[in-house]
Parts: structure tokens; C-alpha cells; sequence
């Protein structure tokens, strides 16, 4: 067995400073990459820390008790989270995901909703507001975060069976808590509630049908996503991927389905119907159906470096302008120049290797910019 690396710590020294190009850059909400794929979604990753230590993610092994997480000076504050929200919501952004870590841990995280939430887009329309959790404290946020203008919560929950669950979180956390979580979001009129569940062959796919079973006719949209090599201290490997397809033909086999078109352009999830109208479920196939050539995401992490892929090798250091003095439209135009730099399509090129490969170099870990 090969000896596993801790790239976390080298992965914030890949930086690259952030340049302000001579000509401003106005935003004008039609920003486009080289592909021509706009800026439509922007992940803000509040913390790098995380109560779980979910293998495919957050192994214990590398995040243990010692690892030095970033000191609270290097976190952006609130008040510059939304200061570049509000830039990249100029440019085109329609959607903010707020992700970690797990996001509820960041004290007073309710103070960065309630600011994010009176972003308006360039047609006077709200920024649609989401955040994805884990769960752990949903019971006693759901309902501050709705009065502090959230919107919806996507809740990770890799299955129902409570032995399983605890082994795949690694801290013995029990399921009946993140159910009570959930409960506590659509009593607080957070809706609609998605589910992301992580499927990983030899370790969860058993509970693909139970969760299908306990979500339908719930209101609650269940999404099944395929197991990522995404940075480098989870040990994937492709034998460990339980394609989508899979998981739809297990589902056809008790629930009759059918295609859904998609919601919105650059949607990751393929949206599928119970035929007798108990809801929907949506696969997330990242690894067998690479969906680049729609994306519109970027991803602002911790400390303020924008990454342009989930997959990415570097970010672009926007702390420095914040803090260096820059203008609101220096700002904005060295975001417009990254954004129209752009050409990134990992999982497109990953499809183009052998089945067996991982790809690429060192890259970003999932847990730094989050999902």
C-alpha cells in the first residue's frame, strides 16, 4: 500500500496573486470563459473545519486532532464575503452556496445570511441563497437561518442505517440527529430540502433503495452522487464508483421513473420522476458523464482564492486585494480577467484516460472549497 500524503497545508501556498488588468473590466453580468460559459454560481466556503471525518473527504487519519486548521485572522470576515459577493453577483452570479467544512460551525453564521441575503442581482431580482451542511446542528440553526433570509439547505447524508452512517462519518455520530435536522428545516419553511448522499461501492450502496424509500412522497429531493477523486487524501480509486446509470436501474426495479428535463442551465444533477408522482430523485454523475461544458460555478475559498474547478491545482488570491486597498473596481475586474481566463474541464480530460486513472496533479482538497 502506497503511504498517503497530506497536500492540504502545500495546497494554500498554490496561489497565484490576482492581477488587475490595465483596462477595467465593468461588470455587466455577461462575463464569459474561453469555453463561453458564464458566471452563474458561486460556492463560498465560511470554514475548514468539520466535525465529521467522512472518508471520502475528511479521513481521520489525515485530519486528526493536530491538524492545523488556517488561524481565524487568515478567514475572510464577513463584512469581505460580502463585499465580493456583491462583485460577483455584478458580473453575473445568480446563486450563492454557502460550504465548508460544515458551514454551521463559522459562529454567528446567521450575520453572513442575513448580509448575503440583500445582494440583488443587475435586474433588481434576489440572489437565490443556499447552503449545504452536514446536518450536526441543523436542529438549533434551521430556524435562524430562515429569519436570516435563507432560502433552501442541502443536507449530506450517506445512509439511513445507523451502524453505517457512523462508520462512514468516523465519529459515531448517530443518523436519528441529522433526521432531526431535517425535520427542523422544513418546519422553518427552508424548502426545498435536497439530500446528497455519496455513494461508494463496498461501503454504503445498500442504502441506496432505503433512502429512496424513506424520502418518497416527502417533498424532500433525494440526489445520488458518484464517489469523486477529488484532492488527493481519500485513496479513490474507479472500482469504488457506483455509476449513476447503476443506481437509476436499481431504482426502475422497484420505483418505476421518468427523465425530467433540466431546471436551470448548467445544472449538475440529471432529475428523474416517480411515475406515480411521489416526488423526484436526481443522480450527480461527475465521473462517468462530465458535465464541463455547462459549468458556471466558481469557488471562493476560506481565505479568499478563487478556484475555478472543484479539481483545481491553484486558486487566485483576492485576500490580497481586499486587504491590500484595492478598489471595488480593481476587484472587479481582476475577477472579470481570472473568469475570462478560465478553461478549465478536468473531469471531461479525466474521461479521455484510462479507466483506472486518478489524473492530474496535486489538486485542491473538497474540504477547503467545499462540493
Amino acid at each position: 500500500m502506497s503511504e498517503r500524503v497530506i497536500p492540504l497545508v502545500d495546497q494554500r501556498t498554490a496561489v497565484v496573486a490576482a492581477q488587475v488588468p490595465a483596462a477595467p473590466i465593468v461588470p455587466g453580468g455577461q462575463l464569459r470563459d474561453r469555453l463561453a460559459r458564464p458566471l452563474r454560481d458561486l460556492r463560498i466556503s465560511v470554514t475548514d473545519r468539520c466535525n465529521f471525518r467522512c472518508s471520502y473527504c475528511m479521513p481521520k487519519e489525515v485530519f486528526g486532532k493536530d491538524y492545523p486548521y488556517l488561524p481565524h485572522a487568515a478567514l475572510l470576515s464577513f463584512e469581505e464575503i460580502t463585499r465580493l459577493a456583491r462583485l460577483f453577483v455584478a458580473h453575473g452570479v445568480r446563486k450563492i452556496r454557502l460550504t465548508g467544512g460544515e458551514p454551521l460551525l463559522r459562529k454567528n453564521i446567521e450575520v453572513l445570511v442575513e448580509q448575503l441575503a440583500q445582494l440583488r442581482t443587475p435586474d433588481g431580482a434576489p440572489v437565490e441563497l443556499a447552503l449545504t451542511t452536514n446536518g450536526s446542528v441543523l436542529a438549533r440553526k434551521a430556524a435562524a437561518l430562515r429569519a436570516a433570509g435563507l432560502r433552501r439547505v442541502t443536507v449530506s447524508l450517506d445512509g439511513l442505517d445507523d451502524a453505517v452512517f457512523r462508520r462512514m462519518n468516523d465519529v459515531d455520530f448517530p443518523v436519528a440527529q441529522v433526521l432531526e435536522g431535517i425535520a427542523a428545516a422544513l418546519a422553518a419553511g427552508l424548502d426545498p430540502i435536497k439530500v446528497n448522499m455519496v455513494v461508494q461501492r463496498g461501503t454504503n450502496e445498500q442504502e441506496i433503495l432505503p433512502m429512496a424509500r424513506h424520502f418518497r412522497g416527502s417533498g424532500i429531493v433525494l440526489r445520488f452522487i458518484e464517489y469523486m477523486d477529488v484532492g488527493a487524501t481519500n485513496g479513490w480509486r474507479m472500482d469504488q464508483v457506483v455509476p449513476s446509470a447503476e443506481v437509476i436501474e436499481r431504482l426502475q426495479q422497484h420505483f418505476p421513473l421518468r427523465a425530467l428535463d433540466p431546471t436551470a442551465p448548467g445544472e449538475t444533477a440529471e432529475r428523474w420522476a416517480y411515475e406515480d408522482g411521489a416526488g423526484e430523485v436526481g443522480v450527480i454523475s461527475s465521473v462517468t458523464q462530465a458535465f464541463c461544458g455547462s459549468c458556471n460555478r466558481a469557488r471562493l475559498s476560506t481565505e479568499g482564492r478563487l478556484y475555478l474547478c472543484l479539481f483545481a491545482e491553484q486558486g487566485h488570491d483576492l485576500r490580497a486585494l481586499l486587504r491590500g486597498g484595492a478598489s471595488d473596481a480593481d476587484i472587479a475586474s481582476a475577477i472579470g480577467l481570472i473568469w475570462q481566463g478560465r478553461s478549465d474541464r478536468y473531469s471531461q480530460l479525466r474521461g479521455q484516460q484510462a479507466p483506472d486513472a486518478s489524473g492530474g496533479g496535486r489538486r485542491v482538497e473538497m474540504s477547503y472549497i467545499g462540493g
